[in-house]
């Protein structure tokens, strides 16, 4: 009995597990699947929803080279195969091989997309497998013939044997230059038409683009219709984002609708599907009490109004699903009317605006957004919530007004400062948090360098 392992093979992805297996003269005792300790030793957390058996009746039995849009964890229950991959998936390693032999000792995890085949060794064999998605009738995959020259594969009991059985449909599979590859699972990018969503396209060539007119994530029978299985990535940039409307009756069942019950709703979706989440979230979501080194990813929420509210509702319902980041910002610039946008027009028509003092953050600009969402998703950094804002020290509106006066050729001095209740009177404004510094510590721990504040604004404007 040897330890339980995993092996790697020249197919990226597939994965040998040798199984303990505890033997006296009854017979044996394995544990088949252990998501715990496999999970440990480096097997993906695939999620599997649904259990087949395949039963061989006679030796010479052969089935494949079949290839399934969801990952497969492959085990013998009696018996013995030659189990032989192939990989279809689009990329470098298409047509990638590896074939072994598989008893009671031995599991595989194959993952989405590489062609799997198996031959009886013993009569009466069968292997079981555990898949993470649901088997629908009627979806035709990529499969290749098993006697393809360039896969090669060396079948112990030769194709050509009387011993053989393989069914009519696997003889006629194409060749593998006739095989068009497994592409890889989709990203859906929700509020595209936003800025944040603008920010993120460039950077998800070829992700799917929606905004509500193409999915509305209020809509139950849009959600249901839409093909989940297809994506294994979702960035949802889509929010209410009227901060003061959300505090009107008109305003706060949409404020509740886009910010809380969408993002819940996509949440049990992931679930689901294994997708993973990129969800965005605000300052908002705290009081603004003065924190030393700004608030943390684990600050109790505290929110003042409406908007924080729902959004605080969203990023605990996002938080539920495994696969999730939840990337919590605060002042946000992108492309289209912001704040640094209307200081600069003010500058150039001669207005001398009064600016609020007393509100302390950092911008946050969306191409930085963007940067660390992505960084994120391909570090495979751990799930769970992270401040993003650009790096630099924390300053006010005010301060940034006047930078932004200076970077454009004008005289800072023309900003004059107010407070954020001076600033309130007379107007139906929901309360702003005081101080929005966010600590980016544990971003910068990923790896990820914070581009400064500053120089993104300079470049911003000079662009």
């Amino acid at each position: 009995m040897s330890d339980l392992s995993i092996e790697t093979t020249p197919i990226p992805g597939l994965l040998v597990v040798h199984l303990p297996v505890h033997g006296d003269d009854r017979g044996w005792f394995k544990e088949n699947w252990q998501r715990e300790k496999m999970v440990a030793l480096g097997l993906p957390d695939f999620g599997p929803v649904q259990n087949n058996m395949s039963f061989n009746a006679l030796r010479g039995a052969t089935r494949g080279i079949h290839t399934e849009p969801w990952d497969k964890f492959v085990s013998v229950a009696t018996g013995k195969v030659f189990a032989a991959w192939v990989d279809m998936r689009e990329g470098d390693s298409f047509g990638a091989t590896y074939w072994t032999e598989v008893d009671e000792s031995v599991a595989i995890f194959v993952p989405r997309g590489v062609g799997n085949s198996y031959q009886a060794l013993t009569d009466g064999t069968v292997y079981s497998y555990l898949v993470n998605d649901h088997y629908v009738a009627g979806r035709v995959y990529p499969a290749l013939n098993l006697a393809d020259a360039t896969a090669a594969i060396p079948w112990p009991i030769p194709l050509d044997s009387a011993e053989v059985e393989v069914s009519a449909k696997d003889r006629a599979n194409p060749a593998l230059a006739d095989v068009t590859p497994m592409a890889p699972k989709k990203t859906l990018i929700t509020g595209c038409r936003g800025q944040l969503g603008r920010a993120l396209a460039p950077l998800y060539p070829g992700a799917t683009l929606v905004d509500l007119d193409e999915l509305d994530l209020t809509d139950a029978a849009a959600l249901a219709a839409w093909p989940w299985e297809e994506y294994d990535l979702v960035l949802n940039a889509a929010a209410y984002t009227a901060v003061d409307k959300a505090e009107s009756p008109e305003g706060r069942p949409d404020a509740w609708a886009a910010n809380a019950s969408a993002p819940a709703a996509l949440a049990r979706i992931a679930t689901e599907h294994g997708i993973t989440v990129v969800h965005y979230s605000t300052d908002y979501v705290f009081d603004g009490s003065p924190v030393e080194g700004g608030h943390r990813e684990d600050e109790p929420f505290a929110p003042l109004g409406v908007y924080g509210q729902t959004k605080a509702a969203g990023d605990l319902a996002v938080a539920g699903t495994p696969r999730h980041y939840v990337l919590r910002t605060s002042w946000v610039i992108g492309d289209g009317n912001n704040f640094v946008r209307t200081m600069a027009r003010l500058a150039a028509d001669g207005v001398d605006p009064a600016v609020v003092s007393d509100q302390i953050g950092r911008l946050t600009f969306t191409t930085e957004l963007a940067r660390a969402s992505r960084h994120l998703v391909d570090t495979g950094a751990p799930y769970g919530t992270y401040n993003v804002t650009n790096g630099g020290a924390p300053r006010s509106w005010a301060d940034y007004a006047r930078r932004v006066f200076e970077l454009t050729g004008h005289d800072p001095a023309r900003v004059s400062t107010v407070t954020t209740e001076e600033y309130a009177v007379g107007k139906d404004l929901s309360p702003r948090p005081l101080h929005s510094t966010l600590a980016l510590d544990k971003l910068a721990a990923t790896g990820f360098v914070s581009t400064d504040a500053d120089e993104a604004l300079a470049a911003y404007l000079r662009g």
